[in-house]
């Protein structure tokens, strides 16, 4: 089969690859019908490759057709159209019944102290060969696959697997009351997703911020208001004139360990990722940095007794935080992976509904062959062409 393999920094390639095969009598195989690029796949394109091999299948967020399904698999059968969530978790352990699904003890990395296997996503979570591929080996399959309708388009459902949920979960997270503000920092595809969850599970107003024109505009577009980072010199400051003093109520935080305006964390990561793997590695698992603009701008905007809620991806160590600031504002913190299925309950029936109120169908700028993949992900990681979210259909 044609799979996207990394290669090595800023450098993926669709090569010919082995066709998987059943493992275990929990595993499915479903054929490819559309992936996506997500935000934290330009992670592994620029400053995690020290837990990469040349060849790992990347990609997590993934929907097909189940071909064929192991003994035990019994929820699902040859021609079912389903969406993969991009955490493996088995369903019944500790963690699943506690809807912690991300944390799942069946499928959980201990030896690199991680959570529960990812698709897609380096040695720390698996080295689990992803969906950027005509075919997918899907693991515990007795209990992670989310049968969807035919009909409407793979759009419709092909977020459930990872954005989507993350968003809502981000917005759950920040604990917004009815009529309060959210602020979201980043509007990329979770923070897109999370100004409209937001308008939809109740609050008043909702307030998005980026620099890139075309992502404000399509934040605008959906009735959001928006904050030009470009227009402002400090945008905790600008965040709470524009709520009276006071910040908003929760703060969610869609950027992570790239954000912009950190040169000297920047420049840290672009050395460590110059090093030998054996030598990345360790500084990476023990000294890492994070760029921690986009976090800080959160924490600082949150009002007294607000929420931020952590949706960006983060993998530092060191990282400095105004603990003392935090501490005398008395401020929540909430993060992690998503728990894909926790959410899917409440989720459906927006995406569903034929008005698509999330505007899940239109998220897409550029839907590329499978073998433009290697652009893609160029055109996502520069911000190029107007890109804000790219899906692959092999």
């Amino acid at each position: 089969m044609k799979a996207l393999t990394w290669q090595g920094k800023r450098d993926v390639r669709v090569e010919e690859v082995r066709d998987p095969e059943l493992e275990a009598p929990t595993d499915a195989i479903i054929k490819v019908t559309s992936t996506a690029i997500c935000g934290s796949d330009l992670h592994l394109y620029e400053v995690l490759g020290a837990y990469l091999t040349p060849g790992d299948i990347l990609g997590h967020e993934t929907m097909g057709i189940v071909e064929e399904v192991g003994p035990e698999v019994t929820n699902l059968k040859p021609g079912d159209r389903v969406v993969i969530p991009f955490n493996i978790s088995c369903g019944h352990c500790w963690m699943c019944t506690r809807g912690l699904f991300a944390q799942c003890e069946t499928t959980q990395n201990r030896d690199q102290g991680k959570g529960a296997s990812l698709f897609g996503y380096t040695s720390l979570y698996g080295a689990v060969p992803g969906g950027q591929a005509e075919y997918l080996r899907v693991p515990q399959a007795q209990f992670g696959p989310i049968v969807v309708p035919e009909g409407p388009t793979d759009q419709h459902f092909l977020y459930l697997s990872d954005i989507l949920p993350t968003a809502w979960q981000g917005v759950k997270y920040a604990e917004v009351p009815q009529g309060g503000t959210l602020a979201v920092i980043g509007l990329g595809p979770v923070g897109q997703l999370a100004t409209r969850i937001g308008k939809q599970l109740g609050a008043g107003r909702v307030i998005g911020v980026d620099l890139v024109p075309e992502r404000l505009a399509l934040a605008r577009e959906h009735g959001i208001e928006t904050l030009d980072l470009r227009e402002v010199d400090d945008v905790a400051e600008a965040l709470i004139e524009m709520t009276g003093g006071r910040g908003p109520d929760g703060v969610l935080e869609a950027v992570g360990m790239e954000a912009h305006g950190n040169p000297v964390a920047k420049t840290a990561q672009a050395a460590v990722g110059l090093l030998p793997d054996a030598l990345a590695k360790p500084l990476i698992d023990k000294l890492a940095v994070d760029r921690l603009d986009a976090l800080l701008s959160a924490l600082k905007a949150v009002r007294r007794g607000g929420t931020v809620s952590i949706s960006g991806v983060y993998g530092g160590e060191v990282d400095p935080l105004p603990l003392m600031e935090m501490f005398d504002r008395g401020i929540s913190v909430r993060m992690g992976q998503c728990h894909v299925k926790r959410w899917i309950d409440e989720i459906m029936p927006f995406v569903l509904d034929p008005a698509d109120p999330l505007g899940t169908a239109q998220l897409a700028t550029h839907v590329l062959p499978l073998s433009d993949a290697a652009r893609g992900y160029e055109l996502f990681q520069a911000k190029a062409d107007g890109c804000v979210k790219v899906v692959l259909q092999p």
